[in-house]
């Protein structure tokens, strides 16, 4: 097979949550125990960090990997999901894992894994770890993919473990509790690893905390050790820090939400040090500043284009369009909004929150999970928001660009697969810039 019909045997063989969401979801290690005994536990060859959280897990991890980079550390990165490109996902000092590698991989194992039905996910995951085992990497930063304590991420002995936050989202698996969703996430917490929490509410709290006891675990609450001083936005949108331990640190990524994400990378980065990671100011400031040169990140808080200033971001749910919003409701220019979802996040919650004075282009991802476009437009109505609706995200864009007068603001979110969506249809906009 060549990579592109490797890929499509990958999505249509194997159960794809983007796709089917929760047809995907397989409950339990199993396979996971499985495909690891196949490979000979790979994931066994290299020190490994956990992160897992409702949101910030993509951008701490990223961050987490550009500043272990910068050491001069071989770093494996997994995360979940990719945007345009499958080979995302794992990538070894910002290279991302070659089409033969994929294909191979396929073709060598499929006798032995198509028996077992694995997800996806699954089978993402094993691929990752027998990547960074034969690339011989000196740590890999590990992004769950849902929930903590049953991802098949969780087979890990990880250095440190990162839980970013708590919010509703994913609640048919997680729970329709903030505890019940904390207690999921607190089942990456492994015994005597020290564990970072970025942020905490009353519900989660105590959930963190009992469970870092039980596992004799050193709990750090990033809220409480707060790094940051203080901070500004600069001219070219990045943010300015002023921090106890590291002195200034420029962050490329603008989003207010980075904020948050920022006190616990710089709590976390503690804890590696104290893990005995040689980590200089130096490396925390290069890694910051560079996470999408040194990794590949993209849709964070991304600038496309200006003159019209187009952004993306991949937020996606309640918790994420908290802070969203916030920076939107700030933009001084005349503001459109592209905008589209999926059907298991809580529509109502984010169209509650979301600007009433700009000009909206409902859409529709290229997902079976994507909300129907029109739907979206009726339902946005009844919260006072107005607009057109575009059975695909191209559509919608190129109508809200032609509108757009230079000074003009366009915004397109929702979900990330609006964003992949874009970014495939504009592989301009792919390589993230400085």
């Amino acid at each position: 097979m060549q990579y592109k019909e490797t890929i499509e045997y990958l999505f249509t063989s194997s159960p794809l949550f983007q796709n089917v969401g929760g047809d995907a979801y397989k409950e339990g290690l199993y396979n996971t125990h499985r495909l690891d005994e196949h490979f000979g536990h790979p994931h066994r060859k290299f020190k490994t960090i956990h992160v897992a959280g409702t949101n910030g897990k993509g951008s701490c991890s990223h961050t987490l990997a550009a500043i272990l980079q910068s050491t001069g550390l071989k770093v494996g990165l997994f995360t979940s999901p990719h945007l345009v490109d499958f080979r995302e996902r794992i990538r070894v000092n910002g290279e991302m894992v070659s089409e033969q590698y994929v294909v191979d991989f396929v073709e060598q194992h499929r006798s032995f894994f198509e028996p077992l039905h694995p997800s996806f996910f699954e089978l993402t995951t094993a691929m990752a770890f027998k990547y960074f085992a034969e690339q011989e990497v000196d740590v890999a930063v590990v992004e769950v993919g849902l929930g903590g304590r049953l991802d098949c991420t969780n087979i890990i002995s990880p250095e440190v473990c990162v839980i970013t936050n708590i919010s509703f989202d994913h609640v048919m698996f997680l729970g329709n509790t903030l505890a019940k969703i904390a207690g999921e996430k607190a089942g990456i917490i492994k015994r005597g690893v020290p564990v970072v929490v970025g942020e905490t509410v009353p519900e989660t709290r105590p959930v963190f905390l009992q469970k870092a006891e039980e596992m004799q675990a050193p709990i750090h609450l990033a809220e409480e050790e707060n790094e940051i001083i203080e901070f500004q936005f600069n001219k070219k949108g990045h943010i300015d820090y002023q921090t106890k331990t590291y002195g200034k640190i420029e962050g490329e990524l603008g989003g207010y939400c980075q904020t948050r994400n920022t006190n616990t990378i710089l709590c976390s980065v503690n804890q590696l040090r104290a893990q005995g990671f040689h980590i200089t100011d130096a490396d925390v400031r290069q890694g910051f500043a560079h996470v999408c040169e040194l990794t590949g990140l993209m849709g964070r808080w991304q600038t496309l284009r200006t003159e019209p200033t187009v952004v993306c971001d991949t937020g996606h749910n309640l918790g994420g369009f908290q802070w969203i919003t916030r920076q939107l409701n700030e933009v001084q220019a005349p503001l459109r909004i592209v905008f589209g979802m999926v059907n298991d996040k809580d529509i109502s919650g984010v169209l509650s929150l979301m600007p009433k004075n700009a000009t909206y282009y409902f859409c529709q991802a290229s997902v079976k999970r994507a909300l129907p476009h029109e739907e979206i437009r009726q339902k946005a109505a009844t919260f006072g928001l107005s607009g057109n609706s575009y059975p695909t995200v191209r559509e919608a864009y190129e109508t809200a660009l032609s509108e757009a007068q230079e000074e003009d603001f366009i915004y397109v979110g929702g979900s990330s697969f609006v964003v992949a969506d874009l970014l495939t249809d504009y592989p301009e906009y792919t390589t993230p810039k400085p």
